[in-house]
């Protein structure tokens, strides 16, 4: 059997485990603001299989594919879940075009690498499956995906 999620070895930064999947999310940090897997991403300190970046956004591969396609968008400003995006990054134009401009990139990445069809999903909270606090959104296809997906 796995070791037991808490292990330091499987625990990531802020709630998210390494290298193993569940049906449940994890709880929030205690600290959103603090530091993430994705975080280290985004500095490249830990590696990724990027496949787009700008000054917005970066997009990589999932270390645990769910999916024959299965791709990561994430802001590099830390917003930790979208439910709390207006409390930490403010209701203005800024914070609405970073979402709207990660919600393009994502359809952009979805029809270059899913062209028969993909599917957009953000995971929010505990009971969301969320386990990483670090918004992002999961780009998969690939296949024929089902419905409904919980």
């Amino acid at each position: 059997p796995p070791p037991p999620r808490n292990t330091p070895l499987l625990r990531g930064l802020r709630g998210g485990t390494l290298g193993l999947r569940s049906e449940a999310g994890v709880e929030p940090p205690k600290d959103p603001a603090g530091d993430t897997i994705f975080g280290k991403i985004i500095r490249k300190e830990i590696p990724a299989k990027v496949v787009y970046e700008d000054d917005k956004c970066l997009a990589f591969h999932d270390v645990n594919p769910q999916a024959p396609v299965h791709i990561l968008v994430i802001p590099k400003k830390a917003i930790s879940q979208l439910s709390l995006a207006k409390d930490q990054a403010g209701d203005g134009p800024d914070t609405k075009e970073l979402l709207g401009h990660m919600m393009l990139v994502a359809a952009d990445i979805g029809n270059e690498h899913a062209p028969k069809g993909f599917r957009l999903v953000i995971n929010d909270g505990k009971e969301g499956c969320q386990s990483v606090y670090h918004i992002h959104i999961h780009i998969m296809g690939g296949r024929q995906l089902k419905w409904p997906p919980g």
